[in-house]
Formats: structure tokens, sequence, C-alpha cells
């Protein structure tokens, strides 16, 4: 791998790919909807699934719009879900958001959710973002804090399971806690003109926290986190614990889980 690439923590596993999937540009990018506008040209970086790149494009058609992410697996499932919108005009390929094969100011707005938190250098990656970025267009990025985010009940084993994942993504060099960072990575990156917000994912209701848990359980299940969690320490029952515990959490009557997300927009 590269100087600033990290092993991406979550994955590619069909649990991470399907929870993925869920997500909207209106659950997602909803800071960047209003200036969004006809025959604007985007660039979705670490688009995963391409549910989110999708809705970008039916927000932006007839301009057009490409979704790249490093890997292949998650772009199978992005042209499935393009074709089953009867969108043909999408693109989604390989790309590295710290090489893209772009020109300069090629783009209207450069877009990267949950991306940034996942690199050893996100700084060069917003560079990189507004390089190919047009002058008046915008740089977007959306990433969650980890520490920030809460829960009831105060199951032990949910605390548990955010050490090891947060102790996981720093040894991979990743920056579990991005949101809190944007303000200083956008000034290190040279956007002055940035503008900041943050909003949450909340699910509090029983189909909502169910759905969660047994996600996160999955997840918590795959290869690849019980990979990073022997790294740390964790054995096999260790991870099954985990496990179990987003499983009780997601049927607890009062359950309640909010996700912290730091958003960034701002002209190259």
């Amino acid at each position: 791998m590269g100087e600033h690439t990290t092993r991406y923590t979550h994955g590619h596993e069909q649990p991470t790919l399907a929870s993925h999937a869920t997500r909207t540009a209106a659950s997602s990018a909803a800071y960047l909807l209003p200036l969004l506008s006809p025959g604007m040209q985007v660039l979705d970086v670490g688009c995963g699934p391409g549910t989110i790149t999708l809705d970008l494009a039916a927000l932006v058609a007839p301009g057009r719009v490409i979704g790249i992410d490093r890997v292949e697996a998650p772009l199978v499932a992005a042209r499935a879900a393009a074709a089953q919108r009867g969108d043909t005009v999408t693109e989604f390929r390989t790309g590295d958001v710290l090489a893209l094969p772009y020109d300069d100011d090629s783009f209207d707005v450069v877009h990267a959710h949950q991306v940034l938190q996942h690199l050893r250098d996100p700084v060069a990656a917003l560079r990189e973002m507004a390089r190919v970025c047009r002058p008046g267009g915008w740089v977007a990025a959306r990433d969650a804090d980890y520490a920030a985010m809460s829960w009831h009940p105060e199951l032990p084993g949910l605390e548990d399971w955010r050490r090891v994942y947060r102790a996981a993504a720093l040894a991979n060099g990743a920056q579990p806690d991005a949101a809190r960072h944007l303000r200083a990575w956008a000034a290190a990156a040279g956007l002055d003109d940035a503008r900041l917000s943050a909003s949450v994912w909340t699910y509090a209701d029983d189909d909502a926290c169910r759905w969660w848990g047994s996600s996160q359980a999955d997840r918590v299940s795959g290869d690849v986190f019980a990979s990073q969690a022997a790294e740390q320490g964790l054995d096999a029952a260790d991870v099954e614990r985990l496990a179990d515990a987003w499983l009780t959490w997601g049927t607890a009557p009062d359950a309640w889980f909010t996700i912290v997300h730091g958003e960034l927009l701002a002209r190259p």
C-alpha cells in the first residue's frame, strides 16, 4: 500500500456493504443538497455501493456524475444499484483519492462521505479533491466521530467494541474521531473559506435499533473485524461477546444510539 493509504478498517464484507447501501443523499449529505443544481459535474470519492452517488446524480441530471472507490467489490454493488434504478449514465470506477485521474478544475462538486477518517493523510486527500474542483465549486466531506458516539443502555460490551475499533483504526493509521479534525484538516489543506457544521444519525425506535444492532453484530462477527480485534489481543470468545452486546442492545425496549458527524464545505 502507498504512503498515504491505510487498511480499510471496515473492510468490504457483505454486512458492511449492506449497511452502507442504506445511506441516501438525504440522510448523509443534507448539508450539500441546497448547493446542487441541474447540469453540475460531480465526483463522489469513496462511493462504496453508490446509493448516495445515484441520489446526487438524480439531483444534478443531466450533469455528469462519477463515483470512485479504491477497490472493485463495492462498485459491483453500485453498478447493480444503477441498473435497478434505470441509470445508464452515472459511472463507477476504481480510483485513489490521493491520485485522482482527472485534470485540474474538472468538477463542480467533489464529495466524500466517511472517507477522510480512513486515510493516513486526509490533508493530502483534501488538497487533491480541491485540485480537481473548479474555482467556485465545492469540496464537501462528512465524517463520523467514534469517541462522540453515545448510546443507552450503556452496555460494557459496546464500550469495549468502541475501544477495540478505535484502537484498530489508529493502528491502521486512520483517525476514527475525524469529525472534530475537519476544521484543522481544511486549514492545513489551504481551504481557508470553509463552512463547518454537524449533524447526527439517531436510532431510537424498535425497528431501527433492531436493524442497527443486528447489522453491527454481523460486522463484528466477520473476518475483517475479528482479525483486527485479534491484533488488539482479543480472542474468538471476546469477539462473540461484543457481537452479543450489539444484539442485546438492539432488542432493548429503550435503546438509543447517536452518531455525531462533522461536515465540511469549502471552495478551492
